[in-house]
């Protein structure tokens, strides 16, 4: 069994994870925004929900992560875990793969990725660290207990050989009702993660929930009370867009919420204030927004009331401070 120290202090292991004090050498993000990785504000807006659902309905279950990078997700997931539950996180963090072409996968997209890196910024947002299973995601089901999570997360391998395992892995840990996410279902460099997505749906049970641009959202359990209290709840925000469709006969909602207001999100512990732990959203946007709005009204008015010469030169200054 692969584990890890979960104190603040770090750990040393035969796999080169931090040693004690040794994160704080490393560059320290002071927002939730400043953690590296691919994790956009729909899918932001989406585990908010979900998880905070399954708190409302008091459904119990440990997390899982499968494939972390650095930690962006993971930070947010561990804000919805229960004292009583137990968040694993597993990934190969730069270590040797077990395939040529998982190897090859891995130095050509994620050349960056260590499990220091990630432990860093986990602990600037939470005081102690996950359950780590510093290995290959195929020891998941010897790791981890059949039906004992409620929400698994998937964005390991994009190998059609990896992903298939990954998914029934998620199945085998997750409750009835409990919901996987499955990252990159349908990029253009992932087409074995979209084959290995629509397989498990049309073969393996799996039923959609919803669908971002990223990430897809299902469960082996029943669907429609979720999707019925999800379409609800972002039909009333306002701010999001959506669309029901009908797939291979199932139904699915078509989420964006690219522009709709974030969710509270963790707070770093190197935030200089609590205005700045906060600026990854809604507020940033905001204040675009604005800025925007002033630049083009100044713009306008220096077309009408000032001579040609002097507009231009009034227009190409707010355009270079708006660029700085």
């Amino acid at each position: 069994m692969t584990s890890t120290s979960t104190t603040r202090a770090g750990t040393t292991d035969a796999h080169g994870a931090a040693a004690a004090g040794e994160e704080d050498q490393l560059p320290q993000p002071r927002s939730f925004r400043e953690v590296r990785g691919w994790f956009y504000n729909t899918d932001i807006v989406l585990f908010d929900w979900l998880l905070s659902r399954q708190r409302k309905l008091e459904q119990h279950g440990d997390l899982l992560e499968m494939g972390a990078y650095l930690g962006k997700s993971a930070i947010m997931l561990r804000s919805y875990l229960r004292d009583d539950e137990t968040f694993t996180v597993c990934d190969l963090f730069g270590s040797e793969a077990p395939t040529a072409s998982n190897e090859r996968e891995m130095r050509g997209s994620y050349s960056t990725l260590t499990r220091r890196g990630f432990e860093s910024n986990f602990l600037s947002f939470h005081d102690e660290l996950p359950r780590v299973l510093h290995a290959p995601t195929s020891v998941v089901p010897g790791e981890v207990a059949a039906g004992s999570c409620r929400f698994v997360h998937v964005d390991a391998s994009h190998l059609y050989e990896h992903v298939r395992p990954d998914i029934a892995a998620a199945r085998d840990t997750l409750t009835e009702d409990g919901i996987v996410v499955l990252d990159d279902y349908r990029s253009s460099h992932t087409p074995g993660v979209a084959c290995a997505t629509w397989q498990a749906v049309l073969e393996g049970g799996l039923r959609p929930v919803c669908v971002s641009a990223q990430k897809f959202y299902g469960t082996w359990g029943d669907p429609a009370p979720v999707q019925a209290e999800l379409h609800a709840a972002l039909r009333e925000r306002g701010d999001c867009w959506l669309q029901w469709q009908d797939v291979a006969g199932h139904r699915l909602l078509l989420v964006g919420a690219d522009k709709a207001t974030q969710p509270a999100l963790p707070r770093s512990r190197h935030a200089k204030s609590r205005d700045e732990s906060r600026d990854s959203g809604s507020g940033a946007a905001a204040r675009r927004g604005r800025g925007a709005a002033i630049s083009a009204f100044s713009r306008r008015a220096a077309r009408e009331v000032l001579p040609p010469v002097v507009s231009r030169h009034l227009a190409r200054a707010l355009r270079g401070a708006r660029n700085r």
